[in-house]
């Protein structure tokens, strides 16, 4: 490769080792090769489906130093932007929106690294370098708006600097205050509130259901069995939502169950010895990440059970840090999720459009951190640890 900033169609186009090289613990599973060359291969983030590839690669002396994986979409299906109104803004106004340049991982909500750099650069530059790649590469192809999404707070401050506008979000995500057992993180709870979570915990046993986590070495034994059964789920339950959107398809579940077994897990639900409900989960770095659920019966709690309580258990058995349960649900608050903020950047090649958004970025970000600190001394869920 050229030294400098190269444009890729596809991660194929660079070796496993060299991408994977770039990861350090802020860089979760979902941008490992094998993850994002899976996305491609199975052409579920593919130009058919309305992803097409623009990873932003920098070489150094022909060895890759800095890389964000990116693609250039027509629509906001599937991206987690939330930037449906802006898009309508901006078509009233008669300027510019879409197509849009998406440094981020398709299908994905989890905050991590969006850009990687080798252990040995300087992250800041890397960041301000492939930042600029980016605009570069709008201006080069006439693409309106460039967004990088979910990226780290330094990882933000770092494209803040380089002159993207930011944005603040929140997920609720459930935190290990270091409880020693579930009692531990019950005990938390006011009485009333824990009153209602043992009942609800208590419903698969009456109901004759039986739920498990299935990890790497079982996985590894039957990775095509495990991904049937995981894409079965999840398609049975985006059939049965008018707004659920089945994004990923057969192909994706067996490349990523045959190539990393050692970062999925399934939370699985048995009654009567047959399979009626699951979670797919990731893991990586000290975290627990929640992806897609499916259920062939529906019971009462079966989903707070199989999606949200029984993976925190898992967590405090294990010692692991954080529970990330998916993007949105209000419903986590009350079972001891908290709000934790996210991070997204933006410009935009049109100067009034920049212009008007930076100062709507600075007034909604400002907003949301006066909000979030007034839930936290106002509303706490939790009694103090």
């Amino acid at each position: 490769m050229k030294d400098g900033i190269q444009v890729l169609g596809g991660l194929a186009e660079v070796p496993r080792q060299d991408w994977d090289a770039l990861l350090d613990p802020a860089a979760t599973p979902f941008v490992r090769w094998d993850w994002i060359e899976a996305m491609e291969r199975s052409r579920c983030a593919s130009e058919r489906s309305g992803w097409s590839p623009r990873h932003l690669a920098l070489f150094r002396r022909g060895r890759l130093v800095a890389a964000a994986p990116a693609w250039v979409k027509e629509d906001s299906d599937g991206d987690f932007a939330r930037d449906w109104d802006w898009a309508g803004a901006a078509a009233r106004a008669g300027l510019p929106y879409y197509p849009k340049l998406c440094v981020t991982v398709p299908f994905t909500p989890c905050t991590g690294r969006r850009v990687l750099v080798a252990p040995e650069e300087d992250r800041a530059e890397a960041v301000r370098r492939i930042a600029d790649g980016a605009r570069a590469l709008c201006r080069r192809e006439g693409i309106p708006s460039l967004q990088i999404l979910f990226a780290t707070e330094d990882e933000a401050r770092h494209l803040g600097e380089a002159g993207l506008s930011l944005r603040m979000g929140f997920q609720f995500h459930w935190r290990n205050e270091g409880y020693r057992t579930p009692e531990d993180f019950l005990a938390r709870f006011r009485s009333k509130d824990r009153n209602a979570i043992k009942r609800e915990r208590r419903a698969p046993q009456e109901q004759g259901i039986a739920i498990r986590t299935v990890r790497g070495d079982e996985l590894s034994k039957a990775p095509r069995e495990w991904a049937k059964a995981v894409h079965e789920l999840h398609s049975s339950t985006v059939r049965k939502l008018m707004w659920g959107r089945g994004w990923l398809n057969r192909a994706f579940y067996d490349l990523v169950f045959e190539r990393m077994p050692d970062a999925l897990e399934v939370v699985e639900a048995r009654r009567d010895g047959k399979r009626i409900a699951g979670a797919f989960n990731v893991a990586g770095g000290n975290r627990l990440y929640g992806r897609y659920w499916g259920s062939f019966e529906d019971h009462p709690f079966l989903h707070f059970n199989v999606c949200l309580y029984h993976s925190i258990d898992e967590c405090i058995r294990r010692g692991v840090a954080a529970f990330e349960g998916g993007a949105g649900g209000d419903h986590k608050l009350s079972r001891g999720f908290l709000p934790s903020e996210t991070w997204s950047a933006h410009a935009f090649l049109d100067a009034r459009l920049d212009d008007a958004m930076r100062r709507a970025l600075a007034a909604e970000t400002e907003e949301r951190k006066r909000a979030l600190r007034r839930w936290c001394e106002q509303s706490p869920i939790l009694k103090p640890a």
